[in-house]
């Protein structure tokens, strides 16, 4: 083998031959001289391939590009260059180093596409950030992992200029942030400010947000700041906001955003949302608008159950995460409360549907505060209007029927608005306005009868409200107790229900009809916290025993606040008051979770009634038998809801149920008719199953 032949080939202990680097040795007439096996595999050839053969036979594609021009430069001027460079057909980004030699040049290169692409992935993030900072008035900066500003907004830069006036180099993109902050705030406020960035920076994934205030020069004067850093979701990134909370300081302009502004949140409030709404309306350039409303599910219940002070925190982080989710452009506001506004332009209803559901999902992580980890859903209306609309107070009316829909619908619902929800919405707005302004007189209660199914007898009743409307005539409950509910009138009347059914069960039982009458309770009764006040008042004033009242719960009412509703419970069992579970079946809760409640009486919803009376054979009422077993071997009594025919009695009969009631039995009756009615049925033997199944018959 000659010296050639050695030349053409790899040395097989060469130093270069194990880096993952590309490395080619070129000569003066740009042949290949050595190749190692990472620049085999880069360029999809072997080395036999490719030495003492031009770069223009082996890839021509490389001929008049910035690689080229770069080597011919290096090879020139004998200076060695590192330079990117795109390979276009692949698309991939080279860093290259190339080193001139004695017989031509050596050239590295290394596949840095992926860390290009992730850089230009985080510019791409940071500049969306950078947007979004932007049109925040706070002054605000974007801090990453290293401690380093990112990006900072317009107001972070004006305050600079006023630090400048002080003797004070303000900190800018690049500058430590920790660093900027320790030239005009004292060491303590600075070791504050130092430990809650390095919670967020290195602390779990759900850290909560850090806030504090601390006094620094501004201009000529000091003044107090709000810090509040908070870090960005599936980063290490931490946002951080610094507050003007000087009045004498900000002056005017601090006023006017304080007026425009929530001071919880930070975010637009409602005349600020409806302003926004009023321009993107009447803007020529945007050719629809559309308007979110997100109301967050029970989030009154945990107000109450874990302090004011976790529920400001709580709304302080759903503003974070909804200002995250948005575009560049698009606005979030804090209505009232628990609601939430998020203004979008230039959407259609898909695009809008879309951005609900982005929203509703940037709910499913918990969220932290005080040590806790609080689940928490939103119901969502959207509403969307086209180019040459300017009713602002409208969008933002649709906007709420839709919300009010979703949450009918079983909340943590999105729904969009349609022309039907409008007619609902004012049927809710009259009927809160009815109900505020005195309809209590115009409530009516029906009795429909409860029958031991043993004997037959009629052993109560239950209490079902209705509304005598002057001009709609006697509606259910289903069209007014959700709006008494939403605004507040749903306890007053309760307070009327238990009056009047107590007063009418006092009178029965003077009659020789000592009925027990069963009366609905809300939720929203317990956490009043007056229940138990309201159940002594009836029964004080009636003079009806306790052991006549029975009060009635929903499984899902129960499971808000079990904690509380047991607390209650307990205490009305034990002066006599008995306790129904309504609607079993119905309900998300467990078992284990009710029955730890006391509990005297379980009804058997009507829906497990009917799916027995579709099932054919001996197994139809087995799910039937099986509950009413638990209740009797636990000592509780088992009602039968929604008895309408002779099969639904034949199947709670051989289920072994202790009571019924429905229409085959009774249907729903006035004060006035229940007295006759009930001495009837003791009149024709005192067997109301019999007597209704001989009427079927008939």
């Amino acid at each position: 083998m000659d010296s050639q032949d050695v030349d053409r080939t790899t040395v097989p202990h060469d130093p270069l031959h194990a880096i993952p680097d590309a490395v080619f040795q070129l000569d003066r007439q740009w042949r290949f001289t050595y190749v190692n096996p990472a620049g085999e595999r880069l360029l999809a050839a072997t080395a036999d391939e490719l030495l003492g053969h031009t770069i223009d036979d082996c890839r021509p594609d490389i001929s008049g590009t910035l690689l080229a021009d770069q080597l011919v430069t290096v090879v020139g001027d004998g200076q060695p260059r590192a330079f990117e460079y795109v390979h276009e057909a692949s698309q991939r980004w080279y860093e290259i180093r190339a080193n001139p030699g004695e017989f031509g040049v050596t050239v590295f290169v290394r596949d840095i596409d992926d860390r290009r692409r992730d850089d230009q992935l985080r510019r791409a993030r940071t500049s969306q950030l950078t947007a979004i900072l932007e049109s925040l008035p706070a002054a605000t900066v974007l801090v990453g992992e290293d401690g380093r500003i990112l990006t900072a907004n317009a107001a972070w830069i004006r305050n600079g200029e006023l630090l400048r006036e002080a003797g004070i180099e303000p900190g800018g993109v690049g500058d430590d942030y920790l660093d900027s902050m320790a030239k005009g705030v004292d060491p303590e406020d600075h070791a504050i400010l130092a430990a809650g960035l390095e919670e967020l920076i290195h602390g779990p994934e759900d850290v909560p947000p850090f806030d504090h205030e601390y006094c620094a020069p501004l201009g000529p004067t000091s003044a107090w700041f709000r810090m509040q850093a908070s870090r960005v979701v599936a980063s290490r990134d931490v946002v951080i906001s610094h507050t003007d909370v000087t009045e004498k300081v900000v002056g005017e302009r601090a006023l006017a955003w304080q007026a425009s502004h929530d001071e919880l949140t930070g975010l637009a409030n409602r005349s600020r949302m409806l302003e926004l709404i009023g321009e993107a309306l009447t803007d020529p350039e945007t050719r629809t608008t559309a308007l979110l409303h997100l109301d967050l599910d029970g989030f009154k219940t945990v107000n109450d159950s874990l302090g004011h002070q976790v529920g400001d925190a709580l709304l302080r982080q759903v503003a974070y995460r909804l200002v995250e989710q948005v575009r560049p452009g698009d606005a979030v506001g804090r209505l009232a409360g628990d609601q939430f506004l998020v203004l979008a332009r230039d959407v259609d209803s898909n695009e809008a549907a879309a951005l609900a559901f982005r929203l509703q999902t940037s709910f499913a992580a918990p969220f932290p505060a005080e040590g806790l980890s609080v689940p928490l859903s939103a119901s969502i209306g959207v509403a969307v209007a086209a180019h040459g609309s300017e009713d602002a107070h409208g969008l933002l009316s649709d906007a709420d029927s839709a919300m009010y829909a979703a949450k009918a619908a079983g909340r943590d619902r999105v729904h969009l608005f349609s022309a039907g929800l409008r007619d609902a919405a004012r049927w809710r707005l009259e009927v809160a306005t009815r109900l505020r302004d005195g309809a209590l007189d115009e409530l009516v209660v029906h009795y429909q009868p409860i029958v031991r199914l043993d004997t037959g007898a009629v052993e109560g009743v239950e209490a079902l409200v209705r509304w005598q409307h002057p001009e709609r005539g006697l509606l259910p409950p289903d069209n007014f107790l959700s709006v008494a509910e939403e605004t507040g009138q749903l306890i007053p009347m309760t307070r009327w229900l238990l009056r009047e059914t107590c007063r009418n069960a006092a009178q029965w039982a003077h009659m020789g009809l000592p009925l027990r009458i069963a009366v609905n309770i809300s939720a929203r009764h317990f956490a009043t916290e007056t229940l138990v006040r309201d159940v002594r008042t009836a029964l004080r004033e009636s003079e009806l025993q306790p052991e006549q009242l029975t009060l009635e719960l929903t499984e899902t009412s129960l499971a808000e606040d079990p904690a509380r509703a047991e607390e209650q419970l307990s205490v009305l069992r034990s002066f006599g008051v008995r306790v129904a579970i309504d609607d079993f079946g119905t309900g998300w809760s467990s078992l284990a979770q009710l029955l730890a409640l006391p509990i005297g009486t379980l009804k058997i919803d009507r829906s497990l009634l009917t799916a027995a009376e579709r099932v054919s054979g001996p197994d139809a009422g087995d799910v039937l038998a099986a509950i009413v077993a638990l209740t009797r071997t636990l000592g509780i009594r088992s009602v039968a809801e929604g008895v309408e025919t002779a099969e639904h009695l034949r199947l709670v009969r051989q289920a072994g149920c202790d009571l019924a009631q429905g229409w085959l039995l009774g249907q729903p009756m006035s004060a006035d008719q229940l007295p006759s009615w009930v001495r009837a049925v003791q009149e024709a033997g005192g067997d109301r199953c019999a007597l209704a199944l001989e009427g079927t018959r008939r």
